[in-house]
């Protein structure tokens, strides 16, 4: 039997590499001459650097960068094993894990960590940029990120304007003739699991400012900040963000990178397309994926709904696993999904049910390959 392992991170506790060796063992021990394929991956968020490097080789390189209350510090990116694309992840200079929680404040957050590795990864030969961009600190409309790629994001003294999504209102001018050659020459491929406006009741600023640290005060100041930052790109960039699916991403990045040339796609249908996960299912008898929590926001584009989606038109029945299991996941049924199995074997506390998930995932993938065995191949 063949068995591709096709995890997401199980959050706080196994990262989606060590999920797929924990299903591996688990799987290997019911069939010790069964095939199994791992292959870890996520829907764009942090950790998909590290998926793509493991699957198809590559550089990591550490660059100087800013984070997002301006201090310096360092980061990485990476360039892929056919020399030809760089990754680049957001959240490693401009992520909500670099600020303490008591210092949260997108007033002055900025994305200009994520300008510079972009620029640090534009220095090689590349054809194609990945940015993914889950998990931002930020709500600054990408204007950082501009500025350290070269734009003009100007106040009304013609100097650049200051960091943070507190000073967008101050921008007088949006010069985006100085921005980074390179980016012209490049596809930039945006790896996105939103569709949020930039502004509005669904924007960057009122849906996940109060994520990032605002309170309904702020929320107001950096929604007017954002409106006014788009009107003047609007004017000076003829390019009308505000209601563009996708812009208010990240803090309203999203909408940044569009500016830069960027197209917004499918997270994990990126790491898909990516790894080449349809030639992997040939052959395939089951597909074993996974991720912490299995619930209604499974079917929107999650790693689950992707894979069972595809895995559907090869004909490969999918099997998940997850730490916690709530209703909501069930339409996928219909689309190809065969069984949903909570790994936690007893009741106990979330500390505990953290530090044993490698072994209870590894334990849940052995009971059904045992299960499955009974009934043979899917042939």
């Amino acid at each position: 039997m063949r068995f591709i392992l096709a995890p997401d991170s199980f959050k706080e506790s196994l990262t989606a590499v060590e999920a797929a060796e924990a299903l591996a063992r688990g799987v290997r021990r019911a069939l010790p001459d069964a095939e199994t394929v791992l292959l870890p991956v996520g829907d764009g968020g942090e950790g998909t650097m590290d998926i793509l490097v493991h699957a198809l080789g590559g550089q990591v390189y550490r660059t100087e960068v800013t984070y997002p209350l301006g201090e310096r510090g360092t980061a990485e990116y990476a360039v892929l094993g056919d020399g030809k694309t760089a990754v680049v992840e957001l959240a490693r200079a401009s992520g909500i894990h670099l600020v303490p929680r008591e210092k949260r404040d997108p007033l002055r957050t900025t994305t200009f960590g994520t300008g510079e590795l972009i620029r640090a990864a534009l220095s090689h030969p590349v054809e194609r940029l990945i940015v993914t961009i889950g998990g931002s600190a930020t709500n600054d409309a990408g204007a950082g990120m501009l500025q350290a790629l070269g734009a003009g994001i100007l106040g009304g003294d013609g100097r650049p304007a200051g960091f943070g999504g507190g000073r967008l209102g101050d921008v007088e001018r949006v010069d985006l003739s100085t921005l980074h050659p390179r980016l012209r020459e490049v596809e930039l491929l945006v790896a996105c699991d939103v569709t949020n406006p930039l502004i509005g009741p669904h924007g960057a600023s009122r849906v996940f400012g109060p994520q990032k640290g605002a309170d309904p005060e702020t929320v107001e100041r950096l929604e007017a900040n954002l409106a006014r930052f788009a009107d003047v790109v609007r004017r000076d960039a003829g390019r009308a963000l505000h209601d563009e699916p996708g812009a208010g991403a990240a803090g309203g990045t999203g909408a940044a990178l569009m500016l830069c040339g960027g197209r917004l796609v499918s997270g994990i249908d990126l790491v898909l397309d990516t790894l080449g996960f349809e030639a992997k299912l040939q052959d395939a008898d089951y597909v074993f994926t996974g991720e912490g929590k299995i619930d209604g926001q499974t079917p929107g584009g999650k790693v689950i709904a992707g894979i069972v989606r595809r895995a559907r038109k090869a004909g490969v029945p999918v099997i998940a696993f997850a730490g916690a299991v709530r209703p909501g996941y069930e339409p996928l049924y219909e689309e190809g999904l065969l069984a949903v199995f909570g790994i936690t074997p007893y009741p106990c506390r979330l500390e505990q049910a953290l530090r044993e998930s490698g072994a209870n995932l590894s334990a849940a993938a052995e009971n059904v390959a045992r299960l499955l065995a009974r009934g043979g191949s899917r042939a």
